[in-house]
């Protein structure tokens, strides 16, 4: 290992996940090096609708109130519409005195966390691309090949960690990775201008297509974000159109409403549409000795329900801790497998019971019917309609969902 760099920690990803990371790391004294493949922020997709609770976890992490004011935007409540003209809204708790959900500016946000990174001391690497691991499977330092503008060169280190999303080059070397259980989707995302000023309530939307949905988000800076996920039903169809085309269509479509005049319908295109499939992606483990997995590299289902902003930043809290625990005290093995195994029993125990709510939901959407059928039910019983935002947002147990009252309250006639 002589001449090749060694640090404590290796972080692959620059992304929300990532930096998070970093910054909580190196608060504490540890060394730090975040990887990231791009030179400069690029849009790509990714969510930008969270529920309130991601706010208060960005605080947690140290970003600061104007920072806040400047990278999200309030969204009084988000309307769930149905092809046979339901419509579910969704608050969080905004409409019993409770903070409302957030559009991001990705834009913003992204470069910011990074920022915060380097201003606690973690090593921002841009324009980095990590080529192979090797993990040391706690004899040894894994060892990372890189990638830069000016050649080739290797790292060791103590703990990496794969921030790269749900095609982790850490979770493939670590033999952990899985297909996504959900049928492969398409998703199309891209931001359209917005005439109306930052400061005027515009609600979300989240209309349910034949086979699909379109989320609608008002974010910063006079825009919204249009997120639309199609199944397998719509592959001839983006094959002779193409994305933008299909994107076209289908936002012209969508109706006006009273709570949203929808004046974006056929503005300006403020980026490229930008495209993933598949969606999702799920872990065996998401860590062991010498590595760890955060954000939507430790497991992602799907971006109906609108938790991946809130899921990546609780899973480095959770990270974090586990990560100190392997460095320092006892500096063994076996103290390490201990910190990585109760990483991965806390994210389980954290999100299990959400993902079961999440596999409810797509069960419904499977079935238009019976969906159709649960959106007239809480589009008229308050107090259900009320829990399932809660729950969607993170802001109580997500096992109120599956109480067998509230099911009740929901599916009985």
């Amino acid at each position: 290992m002589t001449g090749a760099e060694r640090v404590d920690v290796a972080i692959i990803g620059g992304g929300q996940a990532g930096a998070c990371l970093a910054s909580r790391l190196a608060r504490r004294g540890i060394e730090v090096v975040v990887l990231e493949r791009s030179l400069n922020w690029r849009w790509h997709a990714a969510g930008v609708f969270s529920s309130p609770a991601a706010m208060d976890a960005l605080r947690r992490v140290g970003v600061s109130e104007e920072v806040l004011a400047r990278v999200a935007r309030p969204i009084p409540a988000l309307r769930l519409e149905t092809p046979g003209g339901a419509t579910v809204g969704l608050t969080y708790g905004h409409d019993r005195g409770g903070p409302p959900a957030i559009g991001f500016d990705r834009s913003a946000l992204d470069p910011a966390l990074l920022e915060l990174a380097r201003a606690a001391g973690a090593d921002v690497r841009l324009g980095t691309t990590v080529t192979s691991v090797q993990l040391g499977g706690g004899r040894a330092p894994a060892m990372l090949t890189l990638r830069t503008g000016t050649g080739t060169t290797t790292v060791h280190a103590r703990v990496v960690i794969g921030a790269d999303g749900p095609h982790s080059i850490v979770a493939r070397e670590a033999g952990v990775a899985r297909p996504a259980r959900l049928a492969t989707r398409v998703g199309l995302t891209h931001h359209l201008a917005d005439p109306r000023a930052d400061d005027e309530p515009v609600d979300g939307r989240m209309q349910i297509l034949p086979d699909g949905y379109v989320g609608i988000a008002p974010v910063p800076s006079g825009r919204v974000n249009i997120g639309i996920v199609l199944g397998r039903s719509w592959r001839p169809r983006l094959a002779r159109e193409g994305a933008a085309r299909v994107a076209a269509s289908i936002e012209g479509t969508i109706p006006a409403t009273p709570h949203d005049v929808a004046p974006w319908r056929g503005a300006a295109t403020c980026d490229p549409i930008a495209g993933a499939s598949p969606l999702g992606g799920r872990v065996t483990r998401r860590a062991g000795l010498g590595w760890f997995l955060v954000g939507d590299a430790a497991g992602f289902l799907d971006p109906f329900t609108g938790e991946g902003i809130h899921r990546a930043l609780v899973s480095t809290e959770l990270a974090a801790a586990a990560i100190r625990a392997a460095l320092t005290g006892r500096s063994t093995a076996a103290a390490a497998a201990d910190a990585a195994g109760a990483y991965d029993r806390a994210m389980r125990r954290r999100f299990a019971t959400k993902d079961a709510v999440t596999w409810l939901v797509q069960a419904f959407l499977a079935r238009p019917v019976l969906f159709e059928y649960v959106a007239r039910r809480l589009a008229t019983r308050g107090d259900a309609r009320a829990t399932m935002g809660l729950v969607m947002g993170d802001l109580i147990p997500a096992s109120r969902a599956l109480d067998p009252r509230l099911l009740a309250a929901v599916l009985a006639p």
